[in-house]
């Protein structure tokens, strides 16, 4: 097979990162791609490393809320340290048990067989697209309350859960669908993922391997959604979102 060739200038400008400096959080990014209004919308992974320089970094930028999407017991094994950075820490498991879907008001439960979440992202995403609607309606309704804004959407590195919930906002909100991708995988540049997949240990301390994402993951999951409410207007109304509600988010995040 003939090596594909590389200009020295190509090879002379590695990806770029667009993450923002604060110390000890990875991926931690301006999630507004037009029409978003950018400073109000920050996506990262978790701030369970935070330090007291990364808190006062938290306060420059004027965050008021922080909307955790990790479960229960990666935040028992991984606490967040807010060092006093004066802002609202919101727990909104994105895949939780059974029991934490029935209090984020999810009712059907057809083909739901109560095990973990898949590891295989193929079939992550289109199972996150069905099973973390409930998170992400009561997400736009923290978003729209009053004084919420600057916000932060963080999961573990900001790459999967974060990634789609963002990524739905986004498109709710009119974003073009290639503006949305190149968003979504720059967490690849981010958590150095270019290369492939790389080893971390999971709350149970089990090894595990860290995906790069993809636009046929993203795709796969909007996919579905469209396969189970026909639009994506229609799925985050069946998660409790009125126009209304979409309208309020609009006029705080659109200019």
């Amino acid at each position: 097979m003939t090596r594909p060739q590389i200009s020295e200038e190509a090879a002379s400008h590695p990806p770029q990162s667009h993450a923002l400096d604060v110390p000890n959080v990875r991926n931690f990014r301006d999630a507004a791609i037009p029409p978003l209004r950018t400073g109000q919308l920050y996506r990262s992974g978790s701030l369970n490393r935070l330090t007291e320089e990364g808190a006062e970094r938290i306060k420059q930028l004027g965050i008021r809320t922080v909307i955790d999407l990790r479960g229960n017991a990666e935040t028992a094994v991984w606490p967040v340290n807010g060092h006093n950075a004066g802002v609202e820490w919101v727990s909104l498991p994105a895949l939780p048990d059974r029991a934490g879907l029935v209090e984020l008001g999810f009712t059907d439960f057809s083909g739901f067989d109560g095990k973990a979440w898949p590891v295989d992202p193929a079939r992550l995403y289109p199972f996150m697209a069905v099973y973390t609607g409930p998170a992400i309606g009561h997400l736009v309704h923290r978003l729209i309350r009053p004084g919420a804004l600057p916000a932060i959407i963080q999961c573990a590195v900001g790459k999967d859960r974060t990634g789609l919930a963002v990524a739905v906002i986004q498109s709710l909100l009119g974003a073009p669908w290639p503006d949305i991708v190149d968003h979504f995988v720059q967490s690849n540049i981010e958590l150095m993922l270019t290369a492939g997949p790389t080893p971390f240990t999971d709350e149970s301390g089990v090894t595990r391997y860290s995906h790069p994402v993809t636009e046929e993951l993203l795709r796969s999951a909007m996919e579905a959604i469209n396969h189970t409410h026909g639009s994506l207007t229609s799925y985050i109304e069946a998660h409790g979102v009125t126009s209304e509600d979409m309208a309020a988010l609009r006029s705080l995040l659109v200019p």
